[in-house]
């Protein structure tokens, strides 16, 4: 597809470009985003055909490369962003993978911190080193870690998460893109627990930025999807490797993404004020021996989660008394807030880290990473906050 110059933002604010950023309506008039559920697209000419081909006539050649539907979800994600350009994946891993794999070669280093989500590490740790990448983890929080891992003239990408999965850790994206900066490395955030709302990576010095769309974007346990964004041109090279390698979204997931960025703000509003009642609830509960949230004063970075954040996102992680027989106690006595290993959705959600999410981690890993044997992540919905307190009163009551 022809490339065009875009506006970085609709001059709108975030509610708004979420409802309405990015349509492009077809000769029906329509209200709602068409769904073009076509694989490939026919030309009046074959002189029409080879301009499509060469670049030279803008639009679509195959829905591998691109598709009218999915084009108007990663324009929205890139108004809200106010990201240079974008480009959906299949899944949130995917869009992972692709940008670290679209900007590496054989010889070149990655530096990651440590605390990242098991599939990650899989990646920084497994994939990688495959193709002759080689990679050091450190410590997040440390910024004296991540000037040292720096090997001169082959660090090449630098990748955190923030708030981290799923001890909630802050990292100082503006610190660590300076020292990415310096050492001519590219920073990418995985910005799903913080959602586009409540944390700005790119304006904090960040390079590329990407989404589980999965999570907080679908918001209702729909569909997979993932998303990319950062510079036109790195996006060129994001999108050079995704068409000759496939992981591309589903024009209907796409429509379904779009769907859930209308209401996206609601839902995060809802979700994040709950969170913080049921994070000083939590905090009080005699069975519980530490409570993790950023928007508290005795998370271990709230000056720094204050500073970055907009809000204290729409997760708590607390650790049970009595290690993994209490947290499964705790789990196995909610009524209202169920078990699954997703997050971010309307619907609360419990997750036992230690046993799903980061299970391949060693429990020397896990220990380093504070994801302890009692450690629940809780993904809070946009349910009554008193009924869900009352469902995890009762629940604590009897891991007691």
């Amino acid at each position: 597809m022809a490339k065009r110059a875009k506006k970085k933002t609709t001059g709108l604010r975030p509610a708004t470009t979420l409802v309405h950023g990015g349509i492009e309506r077809s000769r029906f008039g329509e209200t709602s985003e068409a769904i073009f559920l076509t694989q490939g697209y026919v030309y009046e000419t074959a002189e029409s055909a080879e301009a499509r081909f060469k670049g030279d006539d803008p639009g679509h050649v195959y829905s591998r490369y691109s598709n009218p539907t999915v084009a108007m979800f990663e324009e929205r994600m890139r108004l809200m962003e106010g990201a240079e350009a974008a480009r959906a994946t299949a899944t949130g891993m995917a869009a992972v993978n692709i940008a670290l794999m679209a900007g590496l070669k054989a010889g070149d280093h990655v530096v990651a911190a440590k605390a990242l989500f098991g599939s990650c590490r899989y990646i920084i740790e497994d994939l990688l080193p495959r193709f002759g990448v080689t990679s050091t983890l450190v410590d997040g929080a440390d910024l004296a870690q991540w000037k040292k891992a720096v090997k001169k003239g082959r660090t090449r990408a630098f990748f955190l998460e923030s708030p981290t999965n799923p001890t909630l850790e802050i990292v100082d994206i503006a610190a660590v893109a300076e020292i990415a900066r310096k050492a001519g490395a590219r920073l990418i955030v995985d910005n799903v627990f913080a959602t586009p709302l409540m944390q700005k990576p790119l304006e904090l010095g960040a390079d590329v930025v990407v989404y589980s769309a999965t999570k907080h974007i679908d918001g209702q346990g729909r569909c997979l999807g993932g998303v990319i964004l950062g510079g036109a041109d790195f996006i060129d090279d994001v999108h050079t490797l995704l068409k000759h390698t496939g992981p591309s979204m589903s024009p209907f997931n796409a429509w379904v993404l779009l769907k859930g960025l209308e209401t996206l703000p609601i839902r995060v509003d809802r979700q994040a004020a709950s969170a913080a009642i049921l994070a000083d609830r939590i905090a009080d509960h005699p069975a519980v021996k530490r409570t993790l949230y950023p928007g508290r004063a005795d998370h271990p970075q709230a000056a720094l989660a204050a500073r970055q954040m907009t809000g204290g996102s729409t997760l708590v992680a607390f650790d049970v008394k009595g290690g993994k027989k209490g947290a499964f106690a705790v789990s196995n006595a909610l009524k209202i807030t169920r078990i699954s290993n997703n997050l971010g959705d309307a619907k609360s959600l419990v997750t036992h880290p230690t046993t799903t999410t980061h299970q391949r981690l060693s429990e020397e890993a896990r220990q380093e990473l504070g994801i302890t044997q009692g450690l629940l992540r809780l993904s809070v919905g946009i349910e009554d906050v008193e009924d869900l307190w009352e469902d995890l009163s009762q629940a604590l009551d009897k891991a007691r």
